[in-house]
């Protein structure tokens, strides 16, 4: 019998034991091994992905800080910012202005915040019936003038001079009142129903004076209001320290031009008073003269 019959059963086929003879794969009966394998290539597998987690969340956290860290740095050149066109703002375009006396009154009471249009003037020329903002040092001395106290020290002076950039608090420096007469013009009263001329034309003004207001309890002209002179009022007449009263100073009462911060257009404080200061219909037949 040749080797290879060996091997043969019976029936001519292999044995089980003969096939099974020859080397066996390690853990190829149990598979024990194989699990093993499996179970640690999951353990790295796990650890891999936990290592990589943990990475991101480094790196998150990594460039938050950093985030954090540019946004110190660039705080204060986003104030200097907002400080330049805040200045930018103030000086040349709008500014707010609280209203601290009674003498405008019910058109402004003491406590409101109008709007300022500084740059209105640039393009046009001023207006009868406009309220505007002036400067009255050198031709005005009201007597009810806001006297500001002097700061105690440097700090509660920033405090009030942001406040006043605000308008949130008196400047003691500057008047509000109602446009009566332009350069040119004569402005006088009274006639016989005791109502302020504008070049001959009475004005009715009963709808902006204070309520039971007559027009002037003084009477005044004819006044020629001289060049780049203006003659103002305010709306509240008994009370009201206006170009009347100031008739003996430089300027015969009135203020030059070129001391007009601008026109007031608009109320924004307290909400309830708020909207728009336009120019009544009073001055109609005087502007169509």
């Amino acid at each position: 019998m040749d080797k290879d019959e060996k091997g043969l059963g019976a029936d001519g086929v292999q044995d089980e034991d003969s096939a099974r003879s020859g080397p066996q794969e390690p853990g190829s009966d149990t598979g024990s091994p194989t699990h093993e394998r499996l179970g640690a290539s999951a353990v790295s597998s796990a650890q891999g992905q936990e290592s990589k987690e943990r990475a991101d969340a480094e790196m998150s956290k990594s460039q938050s800080s950093a985030k954090k860290g540019s946004f110190w740095k660039e705080l204060p050149i986003l104030i200097v910012i907002a400080l330049v066109l805040a200045f930018v703002i103030r000086t040349w375009l709008m500014q707010a202005f609280y209203i601290p006396s009674t003498s405008m009154e019910n058109t402004l009471l003491v406590g409101d915040r109008v709007l300022v249009n500084k740059v209105v003037y640039q393009i046009r020329d001023i207006e009868r019936g406009e309220v505007i903002v002036f400067n009255g040092d050198g031709s005005w001395d009201d007597p009810n003038t806001v006297q500001i106290p002097e700061p105690t020290n440097p700090i509660s002076g920033a405090f009030t001079w942001v406040q006043q950039q605000l308008g949130a608090a008196p400047s003691g420096k500057e008047y509000i009142k109602r446009v009566i007469g332009l350069p040119g013009d004569t402005v006088e009263c009274c006639d016989e129903q005791n109502r302020v001329l504008v070049n001959g034309e009475p004005l009715d003004e009963e709808a902006y004076l204070y309520p039971g207001s007559i027009e002037s309890h003084t009477e005044f002209g004819p006044i020629e209001v001289g060049e780049g002179q203006l003659w103002l009022m305010g709306d509240h007449r008994a009370i009201s320290h206006d170009s009347r009263s100031n008739q003996n100073n430089p300027g015969g009462g009135t203020v030059p031009i070129d001391h007009v911060v601008g026109r007031a257009f608009v109320i924004i404080w307290p909400f309830d008073q708020a909207g728009s200061l336009s120019v009544p219909p009073a001055f109609e037949e005087v502007d169509s003269e």
